[in-house]
């Protein structure tokens, strides 16, 4: 039996686990997220790779965007704090543990365990969008992972929406997940005076009548709709997976979106429309960098 180790680098904490072939999770282990100095987490994560007793193919890496994919490099990652900007950490972590390093954007390596192992297993071409704290997007054809020229491909995150709209964090005002993130969703709650602690909330106040929150969350949909038609316009895929807590946590959202894409697309291509919620819930990014590792070793 190989085996290979997964690793999800979060904001908060940082997830690792031993994978055999059959994208089985034979063991597992989490702790905080060290954004102060890199190394001090280097030492962590070679700890848990020697205690996992295992032989390993090698080590798939899942972080936020945006990243240095060429040079192995962390790049501007906002969740991980400035000391993480531009940390080699590809080269870092093969030398000091002996073993293949593969470097992910956490949104493909989401896609590539959903085409993988989750609901798109069966087909060629699988889009995965997560609708979170902010949105993250990866496009998978034939196992392979769409990296674009510069790494960059399907930073939907950006795309603008709506002009002169909302702007956040250091993305374009108007851009998708100024609007339809459940970062964004709150946010807009709180500034028109609604009393809320994240989006299930808004969407708890909308299904009550509360007209406010019913035109955040109609807004929401509706522009995430919209980036999904165009995606389906320029890519084609078979199959549009969502995750995230925004998708996963709000009943008959990924449903609701599907309806608003099948109208907006051309005449008579409705029907190649699939939306389907993702069931690997948080294992993706862990799977999906497992699943790095097996392919490029």
């Amino acid at each position: 039996m190989k085996y290979a180790v997964g690793i999800d680098i979060g904001g908060t904490n940082t997830r690792i686990a031993l994978v055999d072939e059959n994208y089985t999770i034979t063991k597992r282990v989490e702790f905080p997220t060290e954004k102060a100095d890199p190394s001090v987490m280097l030492d962590s994560i070679g700890k848990a790779i020697s205690d996992f007793g295992h032989d390993i193919v090698g080590v798939g890496l899942s972080c936020a965007g945006p990243m240095d994919l060429i040079n192995g490099k962390i790049g501007m990652a906002v969740n991980l704090g400035e000391n993480w900007f531009h940390y080699p950490i590809v080269a870092e972590m093969e030398k000091r543990y002996g073993v293949s390093v593969y470097l992910e954007n956490d949104a493909n390596l989401a896609c590539l365990a959903e085409a993988t192992v989750g609901k798109g297993k069966s087909y060629r071409f699988v889009h995965f969008l997560t609708i979170s704290t902010g949105i993250g997007s990866g496009y998978v054809v034939d196992k392979q992972i769409i990296q674009g020229a510069h790494g960059q491909a399907n930073e939907v995150c950006n795309m603008i929406m709506w002009k002169d709209g909302p702007k956040h964090s250091i993305l374009a005002s108007g851009a998708l997940e100024a609007i339809s993130s459940g970062t964004a969703i709150t946010n807009r709650a709180r500034a028109l005076g609604l009393e809320v602690a994240h989006a299930g909330e808004v969407n708890d106040l909308a299904v009550a009548g509360n007209a406010i929150a019913k035109e955040i969350m109609d807004d929401a949909k509706e522009y995430l709709a919209n980036a999904i038609a165009m995606i389906f316009a320029v890519e084609d895929p078979d199959i549009f997976i969502l995750g995230g807590s925004v998708s996963l946590k709000i009943e008959g959202f990924t449903k609701e979106v599907e309806a608003l894409v099948k109208a907006k697309v051309l005449p008579g291509f409705d029907k190649y429309i699939k939306i389907e919620t993702s069931n690997l819930n948080e294992d993706s990014g862990l799977l999906g960098a497992a699943a790095l590792a097996f392919l490029k070793a």
